[in-house]
């Protein structure tokens, strides 16, 4: 993958933001004054500072909450822009922190993922965070740290749908996400870990067979072509392979990838990461399968093609199967970056249609 841009614009994570509110709230506890801006402690040894959107504290000084409005940078994030909401209250003695999910963030329903169900899905690693962070405050402050703390983000379980939440099985809103605390813009990891998270559930479910698809019409085709349930499907899109690679450690019995026919020529080609900016359709290949389908008349033609459609318009006009010849050879180059892992896969070309052009079986 390509590097970032530098010229970018660095974000943070939720769970970034969630610390910085759960900071601020149990100062406030304890001191009866939120800090703004308060500085958080990321695992990479950053100390960014967050001004706080929202404030309070009752009367008693039993709860205090404190907002953070999360900025992702450059990164095309749903959340970006999202009320990071933690709630802190006094908890048992000796009981720790404990966390629970507000509105808007979602709960554990499924086997696989990184906590067991019935969990808020605050991940680990924020977890680790806020624990922290409540352990420097209690310190500072002489007080013991039992508290439980409350994540919530208004308008949560709407951007949840346009998340993988939902397939994960995590229901009712958002995940509390980071590993750095910072959003990298355009490095893709959040939907790479979707991927890896998705693979995990599909596992965990007994799944003996996952697809892998670029967009919504791949996936309704290759879903409907072997009857697979919503949890056996993963949202691809151009990461073939991360898919791969995490199958590769991780293994199911049967991987199909569905796809369009230009990206899929990319695969074919040998990219596994198949975004524009980042490869390009070879259309020097397209020749050579047609050449050595014993179509030499296409070779020129199909070289100077406009795209990629074009040169399949080309090839169906004269009755080659191109579609076929790019599924096949999209399917070697899956088979050598699964190595010798225990996985038959197949590939299913598609038009923009939605019509299968082309395919591959294991």
């Amino acid at each position: 993958m390509a590097a970032p841009n530098e010229q970018l614009r660095y974000g943070w994570t939720t769970g970034a933001c969630a610390t910085a509110a759960t900071t601020a709230a149990y100062t406030a506890l304890l001191t009866g004054e939120f800090p703004d801006p308060v500085e958080v402690l990321l695992p990479k040894g950053k100390r960014p500072s967050f001004a706080l959107a929202t404030e309070e504290l009752d009367a008693a000084r039993t709860a205090a909450s404190a907002g953070v409005i999360k900025d992702a940078g450059d990164d095309p994030d749903v959340t970006h822009g999202a009320l990071i909401v933690a709630t802190v209250s006094l908890g048992a003695p000796g009981s720790g922190v404990t966390f629970s999910a507000g509105s808007g963030v979602g709960t554990i329903t499924r086997p696989g993922l990184p906590l067991p169900i019935g969990e808020p899905a605050i991940n680990p690693v924020p977890r680790q965070l806020m624990t922290e962070a409540v352990r420097r405050v209690a310190q500072a402050h002489g007080a013991a740290g039992d508290v439980e703390v409350e994540i919530s983000i208004p308008h949560g379980e709407e951007m949840a749908r346009h998340t993988w939440n939902p397939r994960l099985g995590i229901m009712g809103g958002l995940s509390v996400l980071g590993t750095t605390g910072v959003v990298v813009p355009y490095s893709c990891s959040a939907w790479i870990d979707s991927i890896r998270r998705g693979v995990d559930v599909a596992r965990a479910m007994g799944h003996q067979h996952v697809a892998g698809a670029v967009g919504s019409t791949s996936e309704r085709v290759v879903a409907e072509l072997y009857g697979l349930p919503e949890s056996a499907l993963l949202d691809m899109g151009d990461f073939a392979g991360a898919v791969l690679k995490y199958l590769r450690k991780n293994p199911v019995p049967r991987l199909s990838l569905a796809g369009g026919f230009a990206k899929f020529s990319k695969l074919a080609a040998g990219f596994l990461d198949l975004h524009s900016k980042r490869s390009r359709v070879d259309l020097d290949l397209l020749a050579e399968l047609a050449a050595t389908a014993g179509f030499s008349g296409l070779s020129e033609p199909i070289r100077q093609a406009n795209s990629a459609l074009h040169a399949l318009q080309l090839a169906t006009a004269d009755g080659l199967d191109l579609g076929d010849l790019v599924a096949e050879r999209a399917r070697q180059t899956c088979v050598g970056v699964l190595r010798d892992a225990p996985i038959e896969v197949d590939i299913v070309v598609i038009d923009r249609a939605g019509t299968i052009v082309g395919r591959a079986p294991a």
